[in-house]
């Protein structure tokens, strides 16, 4: 299915889901989904097949608790530059907006504004999505109701905002040569990340593939945080500290159109904690990371990099049930 196609299904699919009600949501699923289509989502949800069982697990009680609308910061699509299944994945970021009104997962409701982060990948194989990776920040909503999951957080809460240049939302076509070097980019990063412990500084490495007024918007519990020196300080560093074993990364999709790129994993990678981590000590465990990164793109180097990590899920696997 060409990319515009593929787009223009997706944003079909947004503007019915935003007109959903929770008896409604699961008759929209299943005009744009296949029958076996495979649902993945942050803990406590996990893999989810089939449009009913979407709709009724996860759809239905969010749109009961948060009266969801969906303000997105960027939007784009592309052909998975890893093996993998055929079609054209659809990439959203943003937040979905509501009134925070009944109680969901435990969280008490705030009956205020509240926005849930997510970011969404779809895959559109001959005229239906096929399958989504849809990752949200649970415990960044929480915090917007004044319930601080993580106390121990090294950078800042903050209700992220899209990309600085305000041009996240590619719905038409962008040059291949844009895309490719974004693509570029995104690999000459991941290349340096396996070089932990290469007599490199970490600062002189990372300025290799980003900007020095790189933002970094991170996950609640570790935050956000801005230029090489603080990211350094305030996560990377923290992190490669803490955990030891790291596996190499698994990626299910990668991709890049324009200024914009992305890839999600399942897991991305496995790490053991044998050092403190968001104020908890070492444990000896191996755990998943899954995760999301989404970037943009400024010239030949990487300038603002979206986050979105299963911290429940990981601390789970780590013996620490954070929602209940």
């Amino acid at each position: 299915m060409p990319r515009q196609a593929a787009k223009e299904l997706v944003m079909l699919y947004y503007a019915a889901l935003d007109q959903a009600t929770p008896d409604s949501v699961a008759e929209v699923l299943g005009a744009f989904v296949v029958p076996d289509y495979i649902w993945r989502g942050f803990h406590p949800f996990g893999e989810i097949t089939g449009a009913e069982a979407v709709a009724t697990q996860f759809w239905a009680p969010l749109l009961t608790s948060l009266t969801c609308k969906r303000r997105q910061d960027i939007f784009f699509a592309g052909e998975n530059t890893l093996e993998g299944e055929p079609g054209v994945w659809v990439v959203s970021m943003g937040h979905l907006m509501g009134l925070f009104d009944v109680a969901w997962l435990g969280i008490p409701p705030s009956g205020k504004l509240g926005m849930l982060r997510y970011c969404e990948f779809n895959r559109v194989f001959d005229g239906k999505i096929v399958e989504t990776a849809m990752y949200f920040d649970i415990p960044h909503l929480a915090a917007q109701a004044g319930l601080v999951l993580f106390p121990n957080q090294t950078a800042a809460h903050l209700v992220q905002p899209g990309p600085a240049t305000h041009g996240g939302l590619l719905f038409e076509p962008q040059p291949e040569a844009e895309g490719k070097a974004t693509l570029a980019a995104i690999e000459a990063m991941i290349t340096d990340l396996g070089t932990w412990q290469s007599g490199m500084s970490l600062e002189d490495e990372l300025a290799r593939t980003w900007h020095h007024d790189m933002l970094w918007w991170g996950p609640e519990g570790i935050g956000s945080t801005y230029t090489i020196e603080r990211y350094a300080m305030q996560h990377s560093g923290p992190f490669r500290a803490a955990f030891s074993g790291r596996s190499k990364t698994r990626h299910i999709a990668r991709l890049s159109e324009g200024h914009f790129g992305g890839f999600f994993g399942w897991p991305n990678f496995t790490a053991t904690l044998t050092g403190p981590f968001m104020g908890v000590a070492a444990t000896g465990k191996s755990a998943e990371f899954r995760v999301i990164d989404i970037y943009r793109r400024d010239g030949d180097k990487l300038a603002e990099n979206w986050v979105f990590i299963d911290l429940l899920h990981f601390w789970h696997q780590q013996g620490i049930d954070v929602l209940k």
